[in-house]
């Protein structure tokens, strides 16, 4: 499939898009829901849409050491690299599988993620959706788990603070599933604001109500824990009733959307029922936080078909604000 090329010196374009074929190696020839079918079936949905054609290609790179430091600790990264190179099936901390690809891909998703937020933050287009994967929000600083190596979000937002002077940063993440990693990272962080909806009890097992921050960090976290069959009604009403009025307190420079398609209604691991119209409207709603500066990384969604025609509406608001 043919996709717009690389920005250089052309007029600021709707929306970036990072899409780097090589993430099809990354679990290729397992048998595992999050497969490589999952990057085929977000661009196909893209460009039945005929969304490929509004949107500008960003470069992708392999994030660097220092990168990935920004917020993983150097002996979590020297494990990983160990349990790749030597052939493990997974990941030694945790439920992710891993195939001798898994670091370079992994890199290279949150190097992709990194030229969008540059993209973004250089005034070239106003919003980037990252279809990207290994996943990254279950990562925490020091454990790879659920499916996740890196955590792009996180890094995403470290790195605007460092790269660009960026002073607040709100993350909100409707995976079904909590983002347990990005939390951790943030916790104590009062720069850093994280919002999750997600469904509960579920796997990770996390995201109580009354988990809100520590420390410096008290209150810039809020979690929505809803049940099994929770859709528009709850989801939705969580971002327009709290999260919209926290973040107009709270005065972020830049959004980030861990973007999980599986809390779409059909989604076999997990029981919500969110529309592809659910999606869109969540999308302008975030839109209106930080004058719309949002990019949006890829995470869960195993409904191939769903994942597909939900990542399509949410790119579609995104690029029409």
């Amino acid at each position: 499939m043919d996709l717009p090329g690389k920005l250089e010196n052309v007029p600021s374009v709707p929306g970036f898009l990072v899409a780097d074929d090589g993430c099809r190696g990354h679990l290729a020839g397992t048998s595992h829901v999050e497969s490589p079918a999952r990057y085929d079936a977000v661009l196909e949905g893209l460009a039945r849409a005929g969304l490929l054609g509004r949107m500008r290609k960003a470069e992708v790179r392999t994030a660097t050491g220092d990168d990935l430091l920004l917020c993983h600790t150097a002996e979590y990264l020297e494990t990983v690299r160990r349990d790749v190179d030597s052939g493990r099936r997974h990941l030694s901390t945790g439920d992710t599988d891993i195939t001798p690809n898994s670091w370079d891909v992994a890199a290279r998703a949150v190097g992709g993620v990194l030229n969008a937020v540059d993209a973004v933050l250089g005034g070239g287009a106003r919003t980037a959706f990252c279809a990207v994967r290994p996943p990254g929000h279950h990562a925490s600083a020091g454990r790879g788990m659920g499916f996740c190596l890196f955590n792009n979000a996180a890094i995403a937002a470290r790195y605007a603070q460092r790269r660009h002077g960026v002073g607040r940063v709100v993350i909100v993440d409707w995976d079904v599933h909590h983002g347990n990693g990005t939390q951790d990272i943030f916790y104590r962080d009062a720069s850093v604001f994280f919002f999750s909806s997600h469904q509960w009890p579920l796997y990770p097992g996390t995201g109580r109500a009354d988990e809100t921050g520590e420390g410096p960090g008290e209150g810039t976290t809020m979690n929505f824990p809803f049940s099994a069959g929770s859709g528009r009604r709850e989801i939705l009403g969580a971002v327009e009733n709290y999260l919209l009025p926290a973040a107009a307190r709270f005065r972020p420079d830049l959004v980030l959307i861990s973007a999980g398609f599986d809390s779409r209604v059909g989604d076999p691991l997990g029981q919500f029922t969110l529309t592809d119209e659910d999606f869109a409207d969540l999308t302008r709603a975030v839109m209106g936080i930080s004058g719309g500066r949002v990019v949006s990384i890829l995470e869960g969604g195993y409904n191939l078909a769903g994942l597909a025609s939900a990542a399509a509406a949410h790119v579609a608001a995104l690029l029409d604000g």
